[in-house]
């Protein structure tokens, strides 16, 4: 059976699927760096290149291929989802928001080759790839993600951005949906 093959049998069933039924999904799919033949290389200057697998109404799969810049800070919107280290290791932050205030980093961890952590609804965190090394992740989320809202805490500043922008700041206008000036903490 095919990469595609596979997916769908997995994916297609799953209605508004739990934290649970979406994690049981990823391990039945059993996704390795052998089955990521044709990854995207990390796009210059920019965190990660990422290739959609599979989208229906329910769930998005993507695979991001990782360079050493990491990600700005960022949730997804109103969906939530399991990253899975393919291969190398992450360092994730998670942050909180108080108000319209600046994220602030309550702590991170490193998530190893196939190890598998939650992105809840609302959470904010921020990844890269640790010690010099690729990475490449294996991301499903329930519902698409649209809506994400991406932090600049340089910048005092947020933006909703369109879904064909990554977890950076938008480098064209009609990516910024909306921004939103933060207050520093």
């Amino acid at each position: 059976m095919t990469l595609l093959g596979r997916i769908k049998k997995v994916l297609d069933p799953l209605k508004s699927p739990s934290k649970a039924e979406l994690k049981n999904a990823l391990l039945q799919l059993n996704i390795n760096l052998d089955d990521l033949y044709d990854l995207p290389e990390p796009s210059e200057g920019k965190p990660y290149n990422r290739k959609l697998l599979y989208k229906n109404e329910e769930v998005e799969l993507l695979v991001m291929n990782w360079s050493q810049l990491e990600c700005a800070p960022h949730d997804h919107g109103h969906s939530h989802g399991w990253i899975q280290v393919v291969y190398g290791t992450s360092l994730n932050s998670v942050f909180e928001v108080r108000g319209n205030g600046l994220p602030t980093e309550l702590f991170h961890q490193y998530h190893h080759q196939g190890n598998y952590f939650f992105a809840p609804k609302k959470a904010i965190h921020k990844m890269q790839a640790s010690n010099n090394t690729d990475m490449v992740t294996l991301h499903l989320y329930s519902p698409p993600i649209t809506g994400m809202i991406v932090y600049d805490l340089e910048k005092c500043a947020a933006c909703v951005v369109s879904d064909d922008c990554g977890a950076w700041w938008p480098d064209e206008q009609y990516q910024k949906l909306k921004e939103i000036r933060l207050k520093k903490n």
